[in-house]
């Protein structure tokens, strides 16, 4: 699931994990992805942006978090938030990985390949 507020950041990320032959499913915001998931639609990887409306990516992590139901849910912010107090806020609240924007293709598939969700064979950056 890929949950930011930009339009053109979901598509972007979109175009990189559909390359890798994962399902997406898209939020614009922290709360419309709660009630994807409460309806049923439970992803393997959340791809979190921090800065958004309704609810921020720091509040949706602590929320998926304290579901135990989604435990095995990835959580892997792609925000513009660099300050290290907040790196470390993210993951200590359940956040797996951080990608900080700008980023690379390569950086969300070499973030992604550290998680074990893309095969070795996978790893070249789709076009």
């Amino acid at each position: 699931m890929i949950i930011d507020d930009s339009r053109a950041m979901r598509s972007i990320l979109r175009r990189i994990v559909s390359g890798l032959e994962f399902e997406t499913s898209e939020a614009e915001h922290g709360q419309a992805a709660l009630d994807q998931m409460r309806a049923g639609v439970v992803p393997d990887v959340c791809l979190v942006d921090w800065n958004m409306p309704v609810m921020d990516g720091y509040t949706f992590i602590t929320e998926v978090r304290a579901n135990p139901e989604w435990r095995d849910v990835t959580l892997m912010m792609v925000t513009t938030e660099s300050e290290q107090r907040n790196i470390v806020r993210a993951l200590a609240a359940g956040a797996h990985e951080y990608v900080i924007k700008p980023f690379t293709p390569d950086a969300i598939v070499e973030k992604l390949s550290l998680l074990g969700l893309v095969p070795a064979s996978d790893q070249g950056v789709p076009a």
